[in-house]
């Protein structure tokens, strides 16, 4: 790993309500963030994190088969394409970066990484942006913040970082994984202040993103008492990671009451005059499942041909069950079937 810069200065700016500055227009994301890129696979990536609402608006930035970019401290969003362009144009990271903060009179309040699938790394933490502030870079990533508890942040966020690496997991998982490191090392100084996070990954290879721009991963959680928890919810659910949900199969009374409705209607085992309960009959199985669907296609409900799940019962299934029984003149003998099962004995 390379080595830390540190800048101690603290500068606090009073901005008075109904009174427009240069400063009010700039938005202050003190933040930590980590910009990184995976050679094996070309994907490009920021995550970050920071005590205000939504932080994914202004400081990741990234471009299918450039870099990333995060700007951040007082924000020039500006930074983002101005950067990535240079990248783009064959200039190294550091040579951009030089390019961009010497045409830029704030440059002393901003803070910027910059990284490049080629053309190596970059980084500007300037002398005016809050403490504690700091950078640091590693291979294939950097790292920085500022307005944070210490140093150990970034810390946390490279050594989380530099482990996975050749683990073959997709870049926007280490991104959040890095991210929630540094969280659990203290994060950002402030407490009681709203809260955001954001994930954003970009992929060149063909047939891998949806979009032209080569986008994958963009989760922005805007506001959220834990933001880095939910950025890794979200992040699991849309992929589908194992855990995101517990699996199991439905076994219980209600499926014995599905059961009993469906035959009464004659969508379950219609061949037999009654049904019997048989090992299975508290278990939700493919063939209720099957019912269930045509039930819901004669009711002209969502099915699995357009995409709803199999087998899906919610509110609205269930209120037309008993509403098609009330119709068929059955629901007072299937009532009067079910009562001993639906009885508390508790």
């Amino acid at each position: 790993m390379m080595g830390l810069r540190v800048f101690g200065v603290f500068v606090l700016f009073w901005l008075l309500p109904g009174i427009v500055t240069a400063q009010a227009v700039e938005p202050d994301f003190s933040t930590f963030s980590i910009a990184a890129v995976d050679p094996a696979t070309g994907e490009v990536g920021v995550a970050v994190t920071t005590r205000v609402p939504c932080v994914g608006n202004i400081v990741p930035w990234v471009r299918a088969g450039v870099g990333a970019v995060a700007t951040q401290a007082f924000s020039r969003a500006e930074y983002g394409p101005e950067l990535l362009n240079l990248l783009e144009q064959g200039l190294s990271a550091k040579e951009a970066l030089a390019r961009a903060t010497a045409a830029d009179t704030g440059a002393a309040r901003r803070q910027v990484g910059v990284i490049g699938l080629r053309g190596g790394s970059a980084q500007h933490t300037g002398e005016r942006t809050n403490p504690w502030a700091g950078h640091r870079a590693g291979p294939n990533y950097v790292t920085q913040g500022n307005l944070l508890v210490g140093p150990e942040v970034l810390e946390a966020v490279a050594r989380n970082f530099e482990s996975t690496e050749g683990t073959d997991r997709h870049l926007a998982d280490r991104l959040i994984e890095a991210l929630a490191a540094g969280q659990a090392a203290g994060g950002d100084a402030r407490k009681g202040r709203a809260q955001s996070a954001a994930v954003t990954v970009a992929d060149a290879r063909p047939g891998v993103s949806r979009r032209p721009d080569g986008i994958t991963v963009n989760i922005n959680v805007c506001e959220h008492p834990e933001p880095v928890a939910e950025l890794r919810r979200i992040y699991n659910t849309i992929s589908q990671t194992l855990g995101y949900r517990t699996l199991k199969q439905f076994v219980g009374a209600d499926v014995w009451q599905l059961k009993v409705i469906l035959h009464a209607l004659g969508y379950y085992r219609p061949d037999q005059s009654r049904l019997e309960r048989d090992a299975n009959a508290f278990v939700y199985d493919q063939e209720t499942m099957a019912a269930v669907d045509a039930f819901r296609r004669a009711q002209g409900l969502s099915t699995p041909e357009i995409g709803s799940p199999p087998g899906l019962v919610d509110g609205e299934t269930v209120t037309r069950l008993w509403a098609d029984l009330e119709k068929a003149g059955k629901a007072g003998a299937v009532r009067r079937e079910l009562k001993e099962v639906t009885a508390v004995r508790r």
